[in-house]
Formats: structure tokens, C-alpha cells, sequence
């Protein structure tokens, strides 16, 4: 078990992370070094590795939670009956990335083997506290973990994807023509109020713009009274240790900076991640967290957009159904039995509401 990401090197950890910029040391780093993710915000590293010699071969991020916040898989409702019946539901383990609702290996391992070692070694761990919940993993990590005995739930998210568009148009006349007119209309919107958008990456970010985007973010969490999870110094870490993974959409009217949107992207995917604005203006959110992030898709042949957690409105907007899954494993028995009556009759609503949606699809019939 390792509490300090310090102590594994960095080269050996993003050779088993892949593409995936959330699932690089670097990411990880920057939350735990920032103070984001810590013990003292109630994310206490605990992650799981293994090693031949001197050479990491598996690793599962881990950590020992104190709350539920940042999950973005929701289970208040099992900690209340937990409570209510006078057992601790906390601390429990999470395996996930945290603050980032992102699908992701989580078993960081090639060899079925020594994934199953790191689902072993997890469950032993949590044979002293409540729980183990992996978060976002991709199906066959989830299948895998189905068959260690830990209980499926299903989810689901907004995904565009890119069969390989040659201009933001060319998405556009796949579009039925209601769809088609209202993101013009969207977009015209924005340009009338005066608003121009610049997509910066890398070295282009300065702080100045760190500074404003720090800002917004914060700005929307207070909006919705809540506090927020990251800070200027995260932000900061993001653009100096990962610079070819980060994409900053900066709204201004007369050169002043009005709203911002942060996403991070690899050559496969891009990730929407976060937004503010320090002024509201209208359809302004569609362009700089969608419609900028499209284009910059389009241009680059990156061949796939998650839009992060809920949003029934990105469907209008090209994003279609995907599911997501996480696992989870009890180790009282009642309660365990409980959660999977429940998580049977959760599947069948998730099956309902995606079948609706289809009903709804966007883009013209073939």
C-alpha cells in the first residue's frame, strides 16, 4: 500500500495508466499535492501496488474515504440506512479518480492476473471498514469485477463521438433540422452579444488566465452554494505538469474575460470538466463547454467527447446515451443483500429512461 504517489515513479505508474490524462501520475499528484485529495479532505491515499523487483506491474488508486462528496455516484442513501441502524458507514474505500466522473481503467494492470491481485488485495482492506467502491471503470474491468463478488450498478452519461467529421458543418448536416436550427440560433446568440471565444492548450495558458479561471470556477460553486473541491494551486500544477493535455476555453466581450471552460483531452477523447462566468450570458455555456470543444474535437480527429456527469440537454446537442458502470461490495450482509435488491430494480428504470431517450435521438434516420 502506498500513501505518498512520491514513492512510485512516475514513468513506471503512466505506463500502466495509458492515454487517459486523469489516470497519469501527474493528475493524481497535482490533487494530492494541492491539498484537493487528502486525508484532511477526507481522501486519504491508500493506493494498492504491486511490484516484480523494482518494477510496478499493477496498481489500483485507491483511497480511504470519510465522506461521499466528489463521487458523482451517488450512495447517501446507503450511508443513511447505515446510520440509522447505528453501524459506521465511514470510513469506507473508493477506487476512482476523484472529483471526476470520467470512465477509466481502474485495475491499472495488462496481465487478468494481476488485476484479480489488485481486486484480492482491495478486498482484504476492506474487510476493516464498511465498503469497496470502484467508480467509472470501463465494462470488462466491471465484469471482472462482478465475477471477486462485488455487485454491478449502472449509470449513465452523454457521449458525442466523431466517426470522423471534416468540419463542425459537416456534424451539423447529420443533425435533424430542428437540432440543426437551434445550435445556430445558439451560437448566433453568443456572437450578438459581442462575445468571441479563444481556445488556448498548453504553454499558451498564462496565469492571468489561471487566475480568471480559478475565479469562475469558484464562482459557479457558490452559485450553487456549495464549496468548491479544487483550487488555484490544482489548476496551476494541471497546465505546468501536463501542458499537452489541457484546453482552456476563454469567453471575452471587448477583450475582458467573461466565462471560461477547462477540459482535458488526449488524442482519443476529450473531457469536459469544468466552467464559470462572472457575467451570465445567454447560450454562452453551450458554446464554450459543447460547441468549442466539438470544433477542437473535429479539427484534431480526437474521436470522442465525454460530457461529464448528467445533462439530458447534451443530447440536443449531439451527445448520445452511454452507460457507465461502478461495483461495490458490502461487508455486512443485510445490507449487502439490501443494495442488490435495489441496485435489480435500479438496472430496469436505467434500461426504461435509456430506451426513451433513443426515442429521441438527434440525428437524422440513415
Amino acid at each position: 500500500m502506498v500513501e505518498d504517489l512520491a514513492a512510485v515513479p512516475a514513468g513506471d505508474w503512466n505506463a500502466l495508466a495509458g492515454a487517459n490524462p486523469l489516470l497519469r501520475h501527474e493528475f493524481f499528484s497535482a490533487l494530492h499535492e494541492s491539498g484537493c485529495a487528502s486525508a484532511r479532505t477526507g481522501w486519504a491515499p491508500r493506493f494498492v501496488t504491486l511490484w516484480d523487483g523494482e518494477r510496478l506491474c499493477a496498481a489500483l488508486p485507491l483511497y480511504l474515504k470519510a465522506h461521499s462528496y466528489g463521487e458523482y455516484v451517488f450512495d447517501w442513501a446507503w450511508a443513511d440506512a447505515y446510520e440509522r441502524s447505528g453501524l459506521d458507514y465511514y470510513p469506507k474505500l473508493l477506487a476512482a479518480v476523484p472529483f471526476s466522473p470520467v470512465t477509466g481503467a481502474r485495475l491499472l494492470a495488462a496481465a487478468r492476473a494481476d488485476r484479480a491481485r489488485l481486486v484480492a488485495a482491495a478486498l482484504e482492506m476492506a474487510r476493516g471498514v464498511s465498503s469497496l467502491h470502484v467508480l467509472f471503470p470501463p465494462e470488462g474491468e466491471a465484469r471482472e469485477l462482478a465475477a471477486a463478488g462485488l455487485l454491478l450498478r449502472r449509470g449513465v452519461q452523454f457521449h458525442w463521438t466523431n466517426p470522423g467529421y471534416a468540419s463542425f458543418d459537416e456534424f451539423l448536416a447529420t443533425l435533424t433540422h430542428d437540432k440543426r436550427k437551434k445550435i445556430r440560433q445558439e451560437r448566433r446568440k453568443v456572437r450578438a452579444a459581442g462575445i468571441t471565444l479563444r481556445r488556448k492548450t498548453g504553454p499558451e495558458i498564462t496565469s492571468a488566465d489561471w487566475d480568471f479561471f480559478a475565479r469562475c470556477y469558484a464562482l459557479t460553486y457558490r452559485a450553487h452554494r456549495s464549496t468548491p473541491y479544487l483550487n488555484r494551486a490544482f489548476f496551476a500544477r494541471l497546465g505546468e505538469t501536463l501542458p499537452d493535455h489541457v484546453l482552456l476555453v476563454l469567453a471575452e466581450r471587448a477583450g475582458r474575460p467573461v466565462a471560461a471552460a477547462l477540459d482535458l483531452y488526449s488524442p482519443e477523447a476529450l473531457y469536459g470538466r469544468y466552467w464559470g462566468a462572472v457575467e451570465h450570458v445567454p447560450c454562452l455555456h453551450f458554446e464554450a463547454c459543447y460547441y468549442q470543444g466539438l470544433e477542437f474535437c473535429i479539427e484534431r480527429g480526437i474521436g470522442a467527447f465525454e460530457g461529464g456527469a448528467q445533462g439530458e440537454h447534451k443530447l440536443a446537442r449531439g451527445f448520445l446515451p452511454a452507460p457507465t458502470w461502478s461495483a461495490h461490495w458490502l461487508r455486512h450482509p443485510q445490507f449487502a443483500d439490501a443494495v442488490e435488491k435495489f441496485l435489480t430494480r435500479e438496472s430496469s428504470g436505467i434500461e426504461r429512461y435509456v430506451d426513451e431517450l433513443a426515442e429521441h435521438s438527434p440525428f437524422r434516420a440513415a
